[in-house]
Parts: structure tokens; C-alpha cells; sequence
């Protein structure tokens, strides 16, 4: 749930979580909808999917038991390198390095690294140098405790701006510092571009019914989730409805809806329809009562709790 969002973002959702599935067996057994339901409005969907299918994997192939290596937790859906090397770290003492964005601001800074890291050849030598780095006695108390502390330290102190150098415990070792230049690492030159599309979203409702709903296909734009059907234009939204609904279609204003690298303009269209005007589409009518309990995009349950 840490990857990619803000721990004050995912407390509420975590809690809510282990309360549902308290161990991995529970995961594993949950269908996927439930899975998804919980995670909605946290974003990055395929964490959510994957987390599923690794508890799948656990207990159908470990016998419920997580692998202890770094190299076996890799081969779970979902888990990098990185993530399996903070697992087996942290939990079983394994003399593995991680790499994440706080470890790399770290160790760049500290070494003087500013080999451009968009390149995979550099990626790799500074992931050498990060092992050569790790503790090599009591690996069982040191490796959790040398972990938890390059990670905190990023987090905390050697941020990405403004660096608390003067009460960081490295300063004086500190490459960066001693160049007066903490701010210049890491290197990355390649900048990912971004781009924007429109997507035309039609919302169907009928009496006693909120919406019509649609699960997303795998794999596309929110695969798995329950959502308003989705078009490329208003002509092809249009297209797909009988004429007779046509003059009963309303423009919405657009939605803004900001993705990591994509800016998602969502044209909403409603229209009021008879319980069988979506004979022979799939998807479902969903009550008040129901859509809250969905697996549904971030914009979309917005859309849905402003009505």
C-alpha cells in the first residue's frame, strides 16, 4: 500500500484491510472483487490484484508460509527486487540490499554517485555498491536494523529537498555535504513525458437504481473495477445508445483527474433510462446501498458521493 502513496493516506485503508483479511490464508481465499472493493480510492489497481495473486501463490505453493530469500520472494507476483530484498531484510536477517527512491537518495548522496541512473548499467553498479555497504556480523539484529535506518533516514532527514544535513548522522562522511551540492543527487536525466487523453464516461440511471456499472476488462485503464461504461468520443458514446435516449443525454462538466504521468479529462454524460434499456450490455444496476461496497475507480466513487 507504501508504494507510490503517502502513510497518512494509507492508514484508514490498511486497517480496514486486516480487519478483513487478518492473515494470508484469508487473502487468498477472498474473491477479488472484495479485494478491490477495500482498496477503492487507493489507487495503483495492479497492487491490489497482485497482493491477491501472491497470497494465492503463498498458500498454494509454500503451504501458507512466505519464502525467506530474497530470491524466492521475487518470484511472487507483485514483488521486485527491491521489495523481496526489504522483506527478507527486515523479517529474516538475509544480507540483501534494497534500492528504493529513499535508499537511492541516500546512497547517492553519501558515495558522490552521479552516474546518470536513467541508464541500467549504472542502476546496477550503484545496487553493487549498496551491497558492498551492508553489514557483514549478527546479521539477524543488524540487516532489520541497517534497513529500517537507510529507509528512515531518506524519509526523514536526506529528503529530496532542503536535506536536514545538520542533524544527519553521515554528514560528515556525506559526499554531497562536502560539496555543498545534496540537492544535485541522484542523477536521472530521463524525464517521463507527460500526456493527457479524454475519456467519455456514460452515466446511466434509472429508477431506484444510482447507476449502471460495468466491470473494467484485463488488461486496459482500471482492469477489474466496476465502472461507468467508457467511450473514446461523444460520437461513440452516442453510437452505442438507441435513439430514442438521444435527446435525453446531458453533458456534465469535464472532471480533472491527475495521474502519475497522464492527465485524464472525463466528459460525463447522463441520461435516465428504463431498468431495461441496457438489455443486452454488460454490466449491472447498483442501488445507494451497493456501489459503496465496489471495487470502483477513484473519480468514479467521487462522482458518485457528489451525485
Amino acid at each position: 500500500m507504501l508504494q507510490q502513496t503517502q502513510v497518512t493516506t494509507v492508514q484508514v485503508y490498511f486497517a480496514r484491510f486486516l480487519d478483513r483479511f487478518p492473515d494470508v490464508a484469508a487473502l487468498a481465499a477472498a474473491p477479488l472483487d472484495d479485494v478491490l472493493g477495500l482498496w477503492s480510492g487507493l489507487g495503483y489497481y495492479s497492487r491490489a490484484r497482485n497482493l491477491h495473486l501472491c497470497a494465492m501463490a503463498v498458500m498454494n505453493l509454500h503451504q501458507g508460509s512466505f519464502p525467506k530469500t530474497a530470491q524466492l520472494l521475487q518470484s511472487l507476483p507483485g514483488i521486485g527486487r527491491s521489495t523481496a530484498a526489504a522483506i527478507a531484510s527486515l523479517c529474516f536477517g538475509e544480507r540483501v540490499a534494497i534500492l528504493d527512491g529513499n535508499v537511492r537518495r541516500v546512497l547517492t548522496r553519501v558515495l558522490g554517485f552521479d552516474a546518470d541512473l536513467s541508464i541500467g548499467v549504472n542502476e546496477r553498479h550503484l545496487w553493487e555498491l549498496a551491497s558492498k555497504l551492508l553489514p557483514v556480523r549478527d546479521l539477524q539484529h543488524a540487516m532489520p536494523r541497517y534497513t529500517q535506518g537507510v529507509m528512515d533516514l531518506g524519509a526523514t532527514v536526506c529528503t529530496a529537498k532542503k536535506p536536514a544535513c545538520v542533524v544527519c548522522p553521515l554528514a560528515k562522511s556525506c559526499a554531497a555535504h562536502g560539496m555543498g551540492q545534496p540537492e544535485r543527487f541522484p542523477v536521472k536525466t530521463r524525464k517521463l513525458k507527460r500526456s493527457s487523453e479524454s475519456i467519455w464516461m456514460l452515466w446511466g440511471q434509472a429508477a431506484g437504481f444510482t447507476a449502471w456499472l460495468s466491470k473494467r476488462p484485463s488488461p486496459g485503464v482500471w482492469a477489474g473495477l466496476y465502472c461507468f461504461p467508457l467511450f473514446a468520443s461523444r460520437a461513440a458514446l452516442v453510437a452505442a445508445m438507441p435513439e430514442i435516449y438521444h435527446p435525453d443525454l446531458q453533458d456534465s462538466p469535464p472532471v480533472l483527474h491527475v495521474l502519475t504521468h497522464k492527465d485524464l479529462y472525463l466528459q460525463l454524460v447522463r441520461v435516465q433510462l428504463p431498468t431495461s434499456g441496457t438489455d443486452g450490455m454488460e454490466g449491472r444496476w447498483v442501488t445507494a446501498d451497493d456501489w459503496p461496497q465496489l471495487g470502483l475507480p477513484a473519480p468514479v466513487r467521487k462522482i458518485l458521493e457528489l451525485g
